[in-house]
């Protein structure tokens, strides 16, 4: 499981150079994991983790294959797009498919590249995209809770409970707040996921500054910083021209580069990793002579849960996993030290996966 985000922002403020820098990425890639495709507005990246490249050298692995994350450029966002303006309902369908957003908003200044508003105000910028989605959610909600009104009055539970969660959607947006500040309890969790509302989406933040701005930021990437924390979304640095510039780059050429730059990595590994924290998403790996793999979980995901994203049947025939924590299997030099040591344990079905697990599943066929 990698998961999907969606990269929104209004003209000119560097999406498409970001976007190209993303698909340039993921082309150079793709020789290194299976089923990388590459469509127009998606592109895949695999998800940098050094921890993996290590297991891969103890374990002797013939292939080191990474998480992936999928980036899709979605298009068409001008002010009115919930009214149907620029691409309107397919901007809009897009990021209901999506399991994140990442909101470019310019933070540089440059009068060779005009924005939209005939400004530079990032959070202004971000203020018009959240208003767009909320105004399309709230619309979406009005005609949902026409159509059910019949079924309620029927006493359908399912229907009872939808307009319970679409009223108190509605009253958040009218009160011009995103419908993620709605508290839900755990037994509507299931109900609020399946209303597939835009503004229930995490926010990450990414402040496109100029390539001298990339280390430090400026004072409009410190605005955006103050606006994500006060919301509990995240943000990332980042200059669309620097990525595009190494995305053309060999490996040595690109580290002398960010050096020359003062940056001691990319910044879509920043993005992805803030990506990984806004979603609550952790690595568990798998390593041997034939591979060695990293898997994406939630945080709380247990071992069978664990098990399910190699494979449903092992999830269902789940019977144990042998487990060795990433710190115990490096200091000790592998699996069979590791298991010598007493640092192997046979966890089972309550086993809440740890970041970092080196994990073998035995399970029934």
């Amino acid at each position: 499981m990698g998961f999907k985000m969606g990269i929104v922002g209004l003209p000119n403020v560097g999406k498409s150079t970001l976007f190209n820098a993303l698909t340039r990425t993921a082309a150079a890639q793709a020789a290194n994991f299976p089923f990388c495709t590459i469509e127009p507005n998606v592109g895949e990246v695999s998800v940098p983790d050094a921890r993996l490249d290590k297991l891969a050298q103890i374990a002797g692995s013939k292939q080191i294959i990474p998480t992936r994350m999928t980036f899709v450029d979605i298009a068409g966002l001008v002010k009115g797009a919930s009214k149907g303006e620029g691409l309107g309902n397919q901007f809009l369908a897009n990021i209901r498919e999506v399991d994140a957003i990442a909101h470019v908003l310019r933070c540089f200044e440059d009068g060779d590249v005009t924005h939209v508003e005939g400004r530079v105000d990032p959070v202004a910028d971000a203020e018009t995209i959240e208003t767009e989605l909320m105004l399309a959610d709230l619309e979406s909600i009005e005609k949902r809770l026409q159509n059910i009104v019949r079924k309620v009055r029927g006493g359908d539970k399912e229907a009872v409970q939808q307009q319970r969660l679409m009223e108190a959607a509605k009253a958040a947006l009218e009160e011009g707040r995103p419908a993620r500040t709605v508290e839900v309890d755990a037994e509507d969790a299931k109900a609020w996921k399946m209303l597939q509302l835009l503004t229930t989406k995490p926010v990450l933040y990414v402040c496109n500054v100029s390539e001298a701005e990339a280390a430090e930021g400026n004072a409009h990437s410190a605005a955006v910083a103050e606006m994500a924390a006060a919301q509990g979304n995240a943000h990332v640095i980042i200059s669309a021209r620097i990525e595009e510039e190494l995305a053309q780059l060999e490996p040595d050429e690109a580290a002398m580069f960010l050096e020359e730059m003062g940056l001691s990595e990319p910044g879509l590994d920043r993005l992805i990793r803030a990506g990984y924290e806004l979603l609550h998403l952790q690595t568990y790996f798998t390593a041997g002579p034939k591979e060695a793999r990293a898997w994406t979980i939630r945080e709380g995901a247990t071992a069978p849960q664990a098990a399910g994203v190699i494979h449903g049947d092992f999830e269902k025939g789940f019977i144990r996993a042998e487990t060795i924590a990433y710190d115990d299997y490096v200091s000790l030099g592998g699996e069979q030290a590791a298991k010598e040591a007493g640092k192997m344990r046979a966890e089972g079905k309550s086993y809440v996966v740890q970041d970092g697990d080196v994990m073998h599943f035995l399970f029934n066929t």
